[in-house]
């Protein structure tokens, strides 16, 4: 979402981890509790399919983890800023307020989100929320900006997202 894919081959995640280690192969070895010849192995292509425990290792938590956390902070940051992140969705909006005629039908709605909204998403999203988690933040996010114009309109105005058929977010 925010970088290039991380390595898919076992040349290529040796590769990348052997840069966080330095380069230095025993080093490397020793995190993955193999000989420093098999990670010389896999760095020349030789070895192209990793052992299961070593694929658990490598193909895991080691490779995603350490996958340029620094650009994704970034753009976890400029995602926050006023005005840089955007929301396209396709569900069924349903509203609650006082003397309200409008029925809940189906939208698709492009707006931005406010940048509180924006930090509270991805937060959850790093912290491992599900889709379904996220969608009341997204509600309240298309509320404050879509159906009440931040705060211009209908103040008391709640949406309630459901039946979500599309959702993206871009920044």
């Amino acid at each position: 979402m925010f970088t290039r894919p991380a390595p898919k081959s076992a040349k290529a995640q040796v590769k990348f981890l052997l840069t966080r280690a330095k380069g230095v192969t025993q080093a490397l070895a020793e995190r993955l509790s193999v000989s420093r010849r098999t990670v010389e192995r896999y760095r020349a292509g030789t070895l192209t399919t990793p052992q299961k425990r070593l694929r658990a290792a490598v193909v895991g938590e080691k490779t995603e983890s350490e996958w340029q956390p620094e650009v994704r902070a970034q753009a976890r940051h400029q995602a926050a800023t006023p005005s840089d992140m955007m929301v396209d969705v396709t569900a069924y909006f349903g509203f609650t307020c006082t003397g309200s005629s409008d029925d809940g039908r189906e939208r698709s709605i492009t707006t931005a989100i406010s940048p509180t909204c924006a930090k509270q998403l991805l937060e959850l999203q790093e912290a491992g929320a599900t889709e379904e988690e996220l969608h009341p933040i997204v509600a309240e996010a298309i509320t404050e900006s879509y159906f009440t114009q931040w705060g211009t309109r209908t103040v008391d105005l709640c949406a309630d997202l459901t039946h979500v058929s599309e959702n993206e977010f871009r920044f």
